[in-house]
């Protein structure tokens, strides 16, 4: 297995011998299965700060015009944030609903 220059190679897959029907079955899939589910749920949430921040600038730069400037970056945002996060925010379930593909709007 060869590296390339400047680049680590990491397992970023769910583990192969992880059984959902019987979890308990494997104790080391089942704790990478929730590593797994942990770090993917991170990169959701940091994404989701990275869009936040990118609407707060356009906010600041667009002044007045922030409606129609920067609708665009808030539908990613909102449509980032749902589903994701660790459910302790005692919001109804049906905000927590899977992502939608959001259509493009021109």
């Amino acid at each position: 297995m060869g590296r390339k220059k400047g680049m680590a190679v990491f397992d970023e897959g769910p583990p192969d011998d992880f059984d959902p029907e019987n979890p308990y079955k494997d104790p080391v899939a089942m704790l990478e299965m929730r590593e797994h589910v942990v770090r993917e749920k991170w990169i959701e949430i940091e994404k989701a700060k990275i869009l936040r921040e990118k609407v707060k600038w356009c906010y600041r730069v667009e002044g007045v015009n922030h409606l129609q400037k920067c609708r665009h970056l808030v539908h990613q945002y909102l449509e980032s944030t749902r589903g994701i996060g660790w459910g302790k925010d005692h919001r109804p379930h049906s905000l927590h609903g899977p992502k939608v593909e959001a259509a493009v709007v021109e």
